[in-house]
């Protein structure tokens, strides 16, 4: 039996944002193993409306910087393990709706899980009071960030970065592999394999889309390789 969650009012004065429709935030807090009311359109359009906030604050900030370094940064900025620690800095965890298996298994604090809680609420911001508010909320959310964020080759995603670190070494280049799909065609978590030559075994990457997935497995990659030199 799980413990009571905090009422939604607490979570509102997390985020800086009162709703005039709290349903909005209770969906964005449903995951889809507790019922089929959940988050992932709402992160769908977080998504969205996260990466056009940024890139726009990147723009103005850099008025000289080209195209790649701001996509750069910006990927730094909304990647999944960015997300995933202001996620865990609200609380998240404590809010989340989960069926029994994810909340056997710990998704209440999985990455992935409050990462995509962080985009639904975005996307419930979005519905509930427009463009300007939830503008407001997220530069306020990702101050630090921006304010801190400089072109650079760190930017780069991880995939990029385990290419160039496997082609300095003059090793062949990581492989990636879809290995699970589920949930219908509009509302679906991928599962991607990424192996590397000279390593037993694969790393895993989960994600809405198979771009992150992919990235959160190349992410594993790197760590494993940075910890092994």
């Amino acid at each position: 039996m799980s413990l009571p969650k905090p009422p939604l009012t607490k979570l509102e004065k997390i985020v800086g944002h009162q709703f005039e429709q709290q349903d909005f935030l209770r969906q964005a807090m449903t995951h889809r193993s507790a019922s089929p009311a959940h988050n992932e359109r709402l992160e769908f359009l977080g998504d969205s409306i996260l990466g056009l906030v940024i890139a726009e604050a990147l723009y103005k900030k850099f008025p000289k910087v080209p195209e790649g370094d701001l996509s750069r940064m910006r990927a730094a900025i909304v990647c999944g393990r960015s997300l995933a620690k202001l996620g865990k800095k609200m609380g998240l965890g404590d809010f989340l709706s989960l069926g029994q298996g994810e909340l056997k298994s710990g998704g209440y604090r999985r990455e992935s899980i409050l990462a995509d809680a962080v985009e639904a609420i975005i996307g419930a911001i979005y519905l509930d009071s427009g463009m300007d508010k939830v503008q407001q909320v997220i530069l306020n959310w990702f101050e630090p960030q921006l304010t801190q964020i400089e072109p650079g080759t760190s930017q780069k995603d991880p995939k990029t970065r385990l290419q160039e670190l496997l082609q300095s070494s003059q090793k062949p280049l990581p492989e990636y592999e879809v290995v699970a799909t589920q949930g219908q065609a509009h509302n679906q978590q991928f599962t991607v394999n990424c192996s590397v030559e000279g390593i037993e075994g694969a790393f895993k990457g989960t994600g809405t889309s198979r771009r992150k997935a992919e990235q959160a497995a190349a992410m594993a990659a790197l760590e494993h390789l940075q910890e092994s030199a």
